[in-house]
């Protein structure tokens, strides 16, 4: 959300960078400047005139407005104004607004009045206002396709000459796809430009071959880069047998791509030398940034803002570079000597170190690349852009990807969740926090890894497991379900690999584990081999071989791997342990019979996810979010105007500080009633007597709070009762690296004690509700366990879903707790309810663009 403090940088649809604030009064000279370098016709067409000049009086409007009911954003490139936009509302208190922009013309068609109209109408709707008016001559047709196009339901009348434009701003999921739709493209288009350069400057590589620049000049020109490499020295004429230039510009080459290897004070001036080299962007391979404490944290900043004015998008700081494997451009801009074979894996890695073992593992198991990067701090360019370039790149199928942490997680969640529909993502992120990430208890590794899945992202836990997955992605075909066909010439490897299976949730085919023996020869081997491929009852392949003792076989020299590739041909993935031989190319091979099942069981997971819909966020009744908005005082939370906004009754419960308030509680409420200990952590501890129930009279009433009230304290909570079901807990808690995550299980002390519970991040989908009340391994107790009947699921979803979505419009929401919930056959009561809350948590995948 654009505020009046800050100011934003957005990407224009070249994939160029500009900053987005607000106008300031001190804008006035460069405004009149910006108008100095329109063509007579942009005039004609903002100001219906030739307006050759602005009026002291008019400029003095335009620089000035109160960021309410009169707003101006002004977007500034290479920091000059280039363009202003501005809504201005019709009458005090009015609904409607009128809005207007003008771009210069040099960067007109490049997509920054729909990023204009995206942060006015964010703030507009923010002061009331729900309506956009506009007047536009019918030649401007950029500026009425700029509303079109967005997706709002826009009213065109014309009159006297002009287009009349009234539409409602409320955001919709038609102008939500278009928003994301351009984000899409613009932020693909950014990461394509940085590893297609036409031309690369090298700052920082030294006449001795000594060094981090050398090294990485080196691997530029020893690699093959079909572009032109223009070291940038300031005293040389020659660096590494290359001509040398004291600045970027001075090489008369085109340069796109600027890779930085100086020390961090020198930083400023290359981003300036590459900016007037025409650069669009940086691999910033040097360190001493924000890994080296505040006064690095202070200098990586400056390089991010000073690279977003001058139009560039950076890599890193203290990054390992960037890789493409594509012959047409043959680009290694990184510390690794050699890359790996080109194929069909992007390799995404925020620490360097990581970054060297993963190339190097991927180089030796011969998992083709398609392209690399490592983003080091990952000071602007992100996981989720590179996400967005591999979507549409068409020489990558498997994106891999090791996360340390998470700067925008719910956009993670999204885009992974439509690019997994076309290709796999497999992931390895670490469950550590970095110091100052979020004071509560962190989620579990099985909670992290059901987060993962919920988007259809594959977790693995090491960078063996990464790449395992990886090359079974490469090389095979999806399974299509869960049967495993086991064949192999040894019963001990053969009964392992059964074994495993099970473990992991997978199932032996009917007929299998297929032991054909130590004395079985090749052709013996093969044909078995081919016949499960074949088999009908199975969905996969493990193949295992162990090598025959001396004497047992007629051809001690027969090839037993060249089974494998006839194995393939009927279409089902084929994984392989084979302890003697080596496995042909394309053919996904393990050292061990575990490590193959468990990848097969990775992959196996990814597709059911793939068979299943995609889930959709569900029209909700009695849902008011300005009501839920009011449930928030300056002395707190409302909890039951909360929930009530959002659908959730709860069980009313009176408050009580002796027998005859209790008494005369109930009398209120209604007998029979419950009596309980008002401490949150005991009102369901009925295992303590910290809860009474069924108390029909006053008579029982006070016998009950006498026995308790020593106990528990005089503080008590009056309830009356309902029908019983089966205890379940709803919870909702503000994770640091994934945000608002919402959890479900059963109720009692042993689940509590266990962590049985399902957790599932916000926003939720009908699929994911639904998930959250089948995931728990208590969750027969809802099906009807040993013949009781089964409670209401639909009622459970439809909670779940109401906690979502109020955990989604409210981030004021820091925790909330529905506890217990009572499931039954005919609905659901839920009895408590606690609510903590805060300061709004950022939501950075909300709003109006930008970085």
């Amino acid at each position: 959300m654009t505020t009046v403090e800050q100011p934003v940088d957005v990407l224009l649809s070249d994939g160029t960078t500009v900053q987005l604030r607000q106008i300031r009064p001190d804008d006035a000279p460069a405004v009149v400047a910006m108008h100095s370098r329109f063509s007579e016709r942009t005039r004609y067409l903002r100001y219906f005139s030739p307006y050759p000049r602005i009026p002291e009086r008019d400029l003095q409007r335009f620089v000035n407005v109160d960021h309410r009911d009169r707003e101006a954003f002004v977007v500034l490139a290479g920091g000059r104004i280039v363009a202003v936009g501005r809504y201005e509302r019709l009458g005090p208190g009015s609904p409607e607004a009128e809005v207007a922009f003008v771009v210069e013309d040099a960067y007109q068609g490049r997509g920054i009045g729909s990023v204009l109209l995206e942060h006015l109408a964010d703030t507009a709707r923010r002061f009331g206002i729900v309506h956009f008016v506009a007047e536009v001559l019918p030649a401007n047709g950029a500026m009425l396709r700029v509303f079109s196009d967005f997706g709002y339901q826009v009213q065109r009348q014309y009159a006297d000459g002009v287009v009349h434009l009234n539409f409602p701003i409320a955001p919709t999921e038609a102008t939500l796809e278009v928003q994301r739709g351009r984000e899409h493209r613009t932020e693909a288009r950014s990461i394509a430009r940085l590893l297609a350069p036409r031309g690369i400057a090298v700052y920082g590589a030294s006449t001795t071959g000594q060094g981090v620049g050398a090294a990485v000049l080196g691997h530029l020109r020893d690699g093959g880069f079909t572009g032109a490499i223009v070291p940038v020295h300031p005293t040389a004429a020659t660096v590494a047998g290359l001509p040398a230039y004291p600045s970027a510009a001075d090489a008369g080459r085109t340069v796109d791509l600027a890779v930085v290897a100086v020390p961090p004070e020198a930083v400023t001036e290359v981003v300036a030398d590459a900016a007037t080299a025409g650069a669009h962007g940086l691999v910033v391979i040097s360190a001493g940034f924000a890994e080296a404490g505040p006064e690095g944290a202070a200098a990586q900043r400056a390089l991010v803002r000073a690279a977003h004015l001058a139009g560039m998008r950076v890599v890193g700081p203290n990054c390992l570079g960037v890789a493409n494997t594509d012959e047409k451009v043959c680009l290694n801009a990184t510390l690794a000597p050699v890359l790996p074979a080109p194929g069909r894996v992007g390799i995404f890695s925020q620490s360097g170190a990581f970054g060297v073992a993963l190339l190097a593992e991927a180089s030796r198991r011969g998992l083709g690349l398609s392209s690399f990067v490592s983003a080091g701090n990952r000071a602007d360019v992100s996981g989720n852009d590179l996400l967005q370039y591999w979507q549409d790149d068409p020489t990558t199928d498997v994106i891999t990807l090791y996360l340390e942490t998470f700067g925008n997680p719910r956009k993670f969640a999204r885009l992974a969740r439509r690019i997994g529909r076309s290709k796999p993502i497999v992931a390895l992120a670490t469950l550590a926090r970095p110091p100052g990430v979020g004071a509560g208890p962190a989620l579990d590794a099985a909670a992290v890894s059901a987060l993962f899945a919920q988007s259809g992202v594959i977790r693995v836990d090491t960078v063996s497991e990464l790449l395992d997955v990886g090359v079974l992605l490469a090389h095979q075909p999806l399974p299509a379900g869960r049967r495993v066909a086991v064949v192999g010439n040894s019963s001990a490897l053969t009964g392992l690999a059964a074994t495993a299976c099970a473990a992991q949730g997978l199932t032996v085919a009917e007929g299998y584990p297929r032991d054909v023996g130590p004395r079985a020869g090749a052709a013996e081997y093969a044909a078995a081999l081919a016949g499960s491929a074949a088999d009908e009852r199975a969905d996969a392949v493990v193949a295992v071989f162990a090598p025959p003792l001396p004497g047992q076989l007629a051809d001690p020299d027969a090839d037993f791997t060249a089974a494998l590739p006839d194995a393939l041909t009927a279409g089902k993935p084929v994984v392989a342990t084979f302890l003697a031989g080596r496995v042909p190319a394309g053919v996904p091979a393990y050292p061990s019979v575990e490590e193959a099942v468990r990848a097969l069981t990775r992959v196996t997971t990814y597709a059911d996810w793939l068979r299943r819909p995609p889930g959709v966020l569900p029209e909700l009744d009695r849902v008011d979010r300005l009501a839920g908005q009011a449930a928030f005082r300056p002395d707190g939370v409302d909890p039951p105007a909360l929930l009530g906004a959002y659908g959730i009754d709860v069980v009313e419960s009176a408050p009580a500080r002796s027998a005859d308030e209790a008494v005369a509680a109930a009398e209120r409420l209604g007998w029979p009633v419950a009596l309980k200990a008002a401490a949150p952590g005991l009102r369901h501890r009925l295992d303590l007597g910290a809860v009474r129930l069924d108390l029909a009279d006053p008579a029982a009433l006070r016998r009950a709070y006498v026995e308790m009230a020593p106990v528990f304290g005089a503080d008590v909570l009056v309830q009356p009762m309902v029908p019983p079901g089966v205890a379940c807990v709803v919870e909702l808690v503000e994770d640091p690296a994934f945000g608002p995550v919402v959890g479900f299980g059963l109720g009692g002390v042993a689940t509590e004690l266990l962590g049985d519970r399902a957790w599932r991040a916000v926003p939720l989908t009908d699929r994911d509700a639904a998930e959250l009340v089948d995931e728990p391994r208590a969750a027969p107790l809802l099906r009807g366990h040993r013949g009781a009947a089964p409670v209401d699921r639909s009622a459970l979803v439809d909670l779940l879903l109401r906690v979502g979505r109020l955990a989604d419009e409210q981030p004021r929401v820091r925790s909330l707790a529905l506890n217990p919930v009572l499931a039954r056959p005919d609905g659901i009561s839920v009895l408590h309810a606690t609510v903590r809350a805060g300061t709004a948590a950022d939501r950075p995948d909300t709003g109006p663009r930008r970085l």
